[in-house]
């Protein structure tokens, strides 16, 4: 059962979890998202596939020096991803974040550049890493537009002229949504990580900015995660099966 799966210092069940931390109305609660809760909608990662995406090196695809010797390419690959995007649909986990949303002020950070939370029905995402279903100029990077279908080719321009590229935060370059990330998981009274490592950044940092006495819930069926953190709670599950049990045990509080 779901509280068996819980790895929490005196495996105390959920009831008791719960028992200690008062919960009101105006609790804040940021849910970072990683990639584990889009592979469940058939949205393959690289990590799948021991560093090749699509048997593609990420050197090739997803940096800046691969886009200048091999823009068709990096455009091609894009659009793959896009036209499978689009072909996937929402799941259990990103569904119960709409429901959680109805209850709790609710924000999701996301580090996937798919629409599927949005497509769920929530409305306060912010993506770290860019979204797929935007392109932008490669030199004016604020001229961003949403895309008309799946495909980008070489040829298509933004209106000043210059090639259109993905809207994509790629290996190297900078993350201009940290900042905002970071001020949100500041203010949280609970953090559900859910389908992401805290080996990885910016995960694992941002988790760290998390205030000492908030609730931190780590959703990811991996046996060997580091949860050394104060107040953290492992639900050894995948986020399709544990996301719609962990919501209602928080909704269940606040009654």
């Amino acid at each position: 059962g779901f509280q068996h799966c819980l790895v929490d210092e005196k495996n105390l069940f959920l009831k008791f979890i719960f028992q200690p931390f008062q919960m009101s109305k105006i609790t804040r609660i940021v849910v970072l998202t990683g990639a584990g809760i889009s592979s469940e909608s058939g949205i393959k990662t690289f990590r799948d596939s021991g560093g090749l995406w699509e048997e593609h090196a990420i050197e090739d695809v997803a940096t800046p020096e691969g886009w200048k010797r091999n823009p068709a390419l990096v455009l091609e690959f894009y659009n793959q991803r896009r036209k499978q995007l689009l072909e996937s649909s929402p799941n259990a986990a990103h569904k119960a974040l709409v429901k959680l949303a109805k209850h709790f002020p609710t924000h999701i950070i996301t580090q996937n550049v798919d629409d599927l939370h949005e497509r769920a029905g929530s409305e306060n995402v912010l993506h770290l890493h860019g979204e797929l279903l935007k392109v932008r100029s490669e030199v004016f990077e604020e001229l961003v537009y949403p895309t008309s279908g799946w495909e980008l080719k070489l040829g298509d321009l933004c209106e000043r002229g210059t090639q259109l590229r993905p809207h994509i935060v790629w290996f190297g370059e900078q993350v201009p949504m940290i900042e905002p990330a970071i001020e949100l998981v500041k203010q949280a009274d609970i953090v559900i990580v859910i389908g992401t490592s805290l080996q990885v950044y910016p995960a694992a940092g941002l988790l760290n900015q998390a205030p000492y006495g908030s609730r931190k819930f780590l959703v990811d069926p991996s046996e060997d995660l580091q949860t050394e953190m104060f107040r953290l709670t492992h639900i050894q599950e995948t986020a399709g099966k544990a996301m719609p049990k962990l919501v209602d045990e928080l909704i269940k509080s606040i009654k």
